[in-house]
């Protein structure tokens, strides 16, 4: 299993509020990987990014290695895992009046060396499973947002999502109130496959089919990643851009 990150500012923004993790596991042969983009003012959006990440990672790597644990509940796991992410940013934000309505998307979980992985996400941070078998792309994870919902009313196309002036209002949040829902996934990576983990900076300027010609071009996780963020870069980058790709 190979893997690799990237994060830059882009070309507009003066700070970059994005974050990621990857963080191996070798007791439970496995990688821990989470993305964060946060959002609010001055830089309250990269702590609460921060914040959650590292709460995040550091949950699922202490169940992992646990010596009290007989099972392994992944889904249970990840989701106490995204709890107390959204806790420790709550309550940080109520630290000062600078930090109010602070907040951050979330996308990570696990992969197993094996190749079964395991995901949540909250927001529009997405997840994608690529197969270069089958030469195909599939978002793993569901957006919540305000384009997503209007695309499942049949209220607007894909295509017209892409373009739509509210298309980065985000409906769920990490830290922004005491609870928050997050959605569970498995998948399975096949020999080759990838597994790319991206925040909107990405995704609201590079295809998923251009992903998936990048894919098939670079066969190396560092080499995916820093074509991608090229790509993203060449056409202005108006948002911070993070792009994660976990190799099997």
């Amino acid at each position: 299993m190979k893997s690799f990150g990237l994060t830059d500012k882009g070309k507009v923004r003066k700070d970059n509020q994005d974050c990621f993790i990857i963080e191996k596991c070798e007791p439970k042969s496995c990688m821990i990987v989470a993305l964060c983009d946060g959002m609010g003012g001055a830089k309250a959006g990269g702590i609460a990014s921060q914040l959650s990440n590292k709460a995040f990672v550091s949950y699922i790597y202490a169940k992992l290695t646990s010596r009290v644990a007989r099972t392994t509940d992944y889904r249970r796991i990840l989701t106490n895992a995204c709890r107390e992410a959204n806790g420790v940013s709550f309550e940080y934000s109520h630290f000062d009046d600078a930090f109010n309505g602070m907040g951050t998307t979330i996308v990570g979980g696990v992969i197993k060396y094996n190749g079964k992985g395991y995901i949540i996400n909250v927001g529009d941070s997405r997840a994608y499973h690529i197969s270069r078998r089958s030469n195909s792309i599939s978002q793993i994870t569901r957006d919540h947002s305000l384009v997503e919902e209007l695309m499942e009313a049949g209220a607007i196309t894909k295509e017209q999502a892409r373009t739509h002036p509210q298309k980065n209002v985000i409906t769920r949040a990490l830290g922004t109130e005491g609870d928050v829902d997050c959605d569970y996934f498995e998948f399975s990576l096949q020999s080759g496959d990838v597994l790319l983990l991206c925040s909107d900076g990405l995704s609201n300027i590079v295809s998923d089919l251009e992903m998936l010609d990048y894919a098939r071009e670079y066969q190396e996780p560092e080499l995916l990643c820093r074509a991608l963020m090229s790509k993203a870069l060449n056409r202005g980058a108006r948002d911070n851009v993070t792009v994660v790709a976990v190799m099997r």
